[in-house]
């Protein structure tokens, strides 16, 4: 081949990688920035509904650019940097004690303007999470599925096939896949009959399953799973919120599981915005894969993932740390609960100093991020 041909390809290549890699960045930007300016979103709607005046939203952080408009006293303005929003309430810092400001406001309308980031994320994350159930289904576990056959097994040479679902055993019914391995258990070395389901049409095949299997198949050389079934969007929102529950007991007994010795501490890492775009890179690739043998499935592996990013932003938030929202909220408690206020000085003090520290720790886990890479199993 001409040399400058082959040189022609190479920055063909070259040129193709980088672009996309940047558009993959742009992606991640896109998302997460998302996900950050719906979180200030629901700061926004709750300060207006319990009467707090918003100074100024912003689209993405400043320096500012341009004054988009003005709604009722409150400034939309669009930032030169593209990365979520910001919402500026009126004496937010505790030393405007006006009408219509932040500090002036009752306790519980300052504890639900504080809520209303962290639950928007999380309603978000509950959303996509139904979405998600909607389209894959819920497994049905009273059915078992043929999800994989090992070549020249006794399934294999009987005929049994991917997505066959198996009925009987020798006459007696499969209600779960405990029941099909307790009685395949019961007839190893002996010839036996099973029922299945084909496209609606039943058929009888007959295999002996083996004594002594092959390492990493089992007696009949399968794989088994449930099939899943259709799942109405009232099943589905339960079981979405039992999910997004789920996420944030597991982020609290993190700590426990820690000490415990239950997870290995590489499996708990924090990430910082590197590690998150490393995980979304992997996931994007994934999908891609995964979606040229399952059309159907296309997107789902990234929107599952910007549900879990969504909801653990939410409960991260609500954790009650220092210049979080959950650490604000931290501060309105004693005032809610027993009417006594905390001094604007002493809690603006305590959210700067637990803003350098995460600052601090921001820039240590970028660090460790572009160190070590994440890889993903």
């Amino acid at each position: 081949m001409n040399p400058e041909v082959l040189l022609f390809i190479e920055d063909k290549d070259a040129m193709t990688t980088i672009f996309n890699s940047a558009l993959s960045i742009l992606e991640f930007v896109l998302v997460f920035g998302v996900l950050v300016f719906l979180h200030e979103f629901g700061h926004f709607i709750v300060a207006r509904l319990s009467g707090i005046e918003v100074e100024e939203f912003g689209f993405g952080y400043p320096p500012k650019m341009v004054r988009l408009f003005r709604w009722r006293n409150t400034d939309f303005t669009l930032n030169w940097i593209p990365f979520g929003g910001f919402c500026r309430m009126k004496g937010e810092s505790g030393d405007d004690t006006e009408p219509g400001s932040f500090a002036a406001a009752r306790p519980i309308k300052r504890f639900f303007t504080l809520l209303g980031g962290p639950l928007m994320n999380l309603l978000l994350g509950m959303i996509l999470i139904t979405y998600i159930i909607m389209r894959v289904g819920a497994a049905d576990t009273s059915k078992v599925l043929v999800a994989g056959v090992a070549q020249n097994s006794p399934a294999a040479v009987a005929g049994l096939q991917v997505n066959d679902i198996i009925e009987t055993v020798n006459n007696t019914p499969i209600t779960s896949m405990d029941t099909l391995t307790l009685m395949i258990s019961q007839n190893l070395g002996k010839e036996t009959t099973l029922t299945v389901l084909r496209q609606d049409q039943e058929l009888k095949i007959e295999l002996t399953p083996r004594e002594n299997p092959p390492q990493g198949e089992g007696a009949m050389g399968v794989e088994i799973s449930n099939p899943t079934k259709p799942v109405t969007l009232l099943q589905a929102v339960p079981a979405a919120f039992l999910t997004t529950m789920d996420q944030g007991y597991q982020l609290i007994m993190l700590p426990v599981k820690l000490i415990r010795g239950q997870i290995e501490p590489s499996n708990a890492r924090m990430v910082s915005v590197v590690g998150l775009y490393s995980i979304y890179n992997q996931v994007q690739t994934t999908d891609q894969q995964e979606a040229a043998v399952h059309p159907e499935y296309a997107g789902l592996n990234i929107i599952n993932l910007i549900a879990i990013l969504s909801i653990a932003l939410g409960f991260t938030n609500l954790l009650p740390i220092p210049a979080l929202d959950g650490g604000r909220i931290l501060f309105v408690l004693p005032e809610l609960l027993f009417r006594k206020k905390v001094r604007p000085e002493f809690e603006n003090r305590v959210h700067m100093i637990g803003f350098s520290i995460l600052m601090i720790l921001m820039v240590v886990l970028i660090i460790n991020d572009l160190i070590n890479p994440i890889k993903l199993p």
